[in-house]
C-alpha cells in the first residue's frame, strides 16, 4: 500500500492531469493516442456516509468489483458485516472525487449510486441500486438513457424536499459531438435525471449546463423550498476555473447557470478538487471550495450571493485540502484534511453564529493514506466521518 509522502499541491496536480485538459485539441490528442501522465497506484479508499432517518450510520465503499454497504449503531465505533450492493461483479470507481454514494428515500428505501468505468479511457456510466430494507438490493440500473461509451462520471445524489431522487454527473456527449463536427467546446457538461418513484426508474436526463470542469466532484444541496441546487467547477471565458450554480425545478428542468465564485483562476487543467454546499434554514448558501487566488492555492469558505461572495476567508493552512461543509441552523461545520510533511491531520472549523466567527479543532491524525473527510448531520448534531488506510472508518462528533 502507498504511504503518504511529499504533498503535491493541487495546482501542480492540475497541470499534470492531462486526461482532464480543457481544450478540444488536447482532448482530441488524448482520444487519438490515449496519453496521460502515469500516477502511482494508491488504496481505493473513496467512501461516503450518511445517517438514516432512524439514526443509524451507513457507509458505502468498494471492495474488488463490488460496492459494499456498511451499517453502524454506535456512530462508527463498530460495524456490522457489510452487505454486497451489486451481486454481479463490475468495475467501480472509488477515488476521493468519484466515490459511491448513499441516500434514503421518503418511502424507506436505501439508494446506492456509483460510477462504473468502461473499457474506453475516461468512459463510464452512472449506476444505481435500491434496497427496500437495507439488506437486499435489486439489480442495478443505469441512470441515463445515453449509452455512448463516453464520460458519464463523478455522480452526486440527493433526495429533494418533494421526495424525488435527483442524480447529477459530468457528461461529455456534447464534447464528443463537437469533436465529430470539428467545433470548439470547452470542458464537459453537467447532466441530471429525476426519479419520481424512489429510484426505481428515472426520467430522461437533462443538461444543466455546458462547460464544466472534467474531474471535480459536484456538490448538491436542497434550497429552502426543497428544490436541489447544484454547484460545480465551471470553465468561464477565456479559461477561468471558478464555480457555477444552477437550480432544478420540480419538473427536473434547470434554471439559468450563474457564476458562484470569482477567484478567476486561469489554468489549463483540472485540479481534482470539487466544492461543497450547505443551505441554512434562512436561505444562506454556505460553501467551501479550492481555488488559486493571487497566485496562492487555498481552500476557501464563503456565503454565496447573487453575483458575489460574502465573508470569503481561507480555511486551514497552505496544505488544507478537500473540505466539506454542513449546516444546522446557525451552526456551521467545515472539515478538511491537511498534510504536515509527515502525517495527515483531520481538522475542523465550527461556527455557532452563522459563519461570523469560527473555532478550530483537530480531530484525528494518520500516518497512512486517507480518503477525503465528510461532515454529516443527524438531527441538530454535526459529525465528521473519515476513512484512513490504517485506522479504518471512524466518526467524530463536533461538539
Amino acid at each position: 500500500m502507498m504511504r503518504i509522502g511529499r504533498l503535491v499541491r493541487p495546482a501542480a496536480v492540475a497541470l499534470l492531469t492531462l486526461g482532464c485538459a480543457v481544450s478540444v485539441s488536447a482532448q482530441a490528442q488524448q482520444h487519438e493516442h490515449g496519453a496521460s501522465v502515469a500516477r502511482p497506484a494508491r488504496p481505493e479508499l473513496g467512501t461516503s456516509a450518511a445517517f438514516a432517518p432512524d439514526g443509524m450510520l451507513y457507509a458505502v465503499s468498494k471492495e474488488g468489483q463490488h460496492v459494499l454497504l456498511h451499517r453502524s449503531t454506535d456512530e462508527g465505533a463498530s460495524w456490522y458485516a457489510p452487505v454486497v450492493v451489486n451481486a454481479d461483479p463490475e468495475a467501480v470507481s472509488a477515488e476521493g472525487e468519484n466515490r459511491p454514494k448513499v441516500a434514503f428515500t421518503t418511502d424507506g428505501g436505501v439508494l446506492v449510486s456509483w460510477t462504473r468505468p468502461l473499457t474506453k479511457r475516461f468512459a463510464g456510466e452512472i449506476r444505481l441500486a435500491r434496497s427496500d430494507d437495507g439488506r437486499r438490493f435489486g439489480t442495478p440500473i443505469t441512470v441515463h438513457r445515453d449509452r455512448q461509451e463516453i464520460t458519464h462520471r463523478f455522480e452526486t445524489m440527493a433526495i429533494t424536499g418533494q421526495g424525488q431522487v435527483v442524480v447529477a454527473w459530468i457528461d461529455k456527449r456534447d464534447l464528443e459531438a463537437s469533436l465529430a463536427e470539428k467545433r470548439d467546446y470547452r470542458g464537459a457538461a453537467i447532466y441530471a435525471a429525476l426519479s419520481d418513484d424512489g429510484g426505481r426508474s428515472f426520467r430522461p436526463e437533462v443538461k444543466v449546463g455546458d462547460h464544466s470542469c472534467e474531474c471535480c466532484r459536484i456538490a448538491i444541496a436542497n434550497d429552502t423550498d426543497g428544490l436541489p441546487l447544484i454547484l460545480w467547477r465551471h470553465l468561464f471565458e477565456p479559461n477561468e476555473r471558478d464555480h457555477a450554480l444552477a437550480k432544478l425545478g420540480a419538473d427536473g428542468l434547470p434554471g439559468g447557470v450563474r457564476r458562484a465564485t470569482f477567484d478567476r483562476w486561469r489554468v489549463d487543467g483540472c485540479p481534482h478538487h470539487g466544492p461543497s454546499l450547505a443551505v441554512a434554514a434562512d436561505g444562506t448558501r454556505h460553501a467551501v471550495w479550492f481555488n488559486e487566488r493571487d497566485g496562492e492555492g487555498r481552500v476557501f469558505y464563503g456565503r454565496l450571493q447573487d453575483g458575489r461572495v460574502e465573508a470569503q476567508r481561507t480555511v486551514g493552512g497552505e496544505r488544507a485540502a478537500h473540505a466539506d461543509i454542513a449546516v444546522s441552523d446557525k451552526r456551521i461545520a467545515i472539515v478538511w484534511k491537511e498534510f504536515d510533511g509527515e502525517r495527515t491531520r483531520l481538522r475542523a472549523d465550527v461556527s455557532e453564529d452563522g459563519g461570523a466567527q469560527f473555532r478550530s479543532m483537530e480531530l484525528a491524525v494518520t500516518a497512512g493514506a486517507s480518503d477525503q473527510p465528510r461532515v454529516l448531520r443527524r438531527g441538530a448534531l454535526l459529525f465528521a466521518f473519515w476513512r484512513t488506510e490504517n485506522e479504518g472508518m471512524k466518526g467524530y462528533w463536533l461538539r
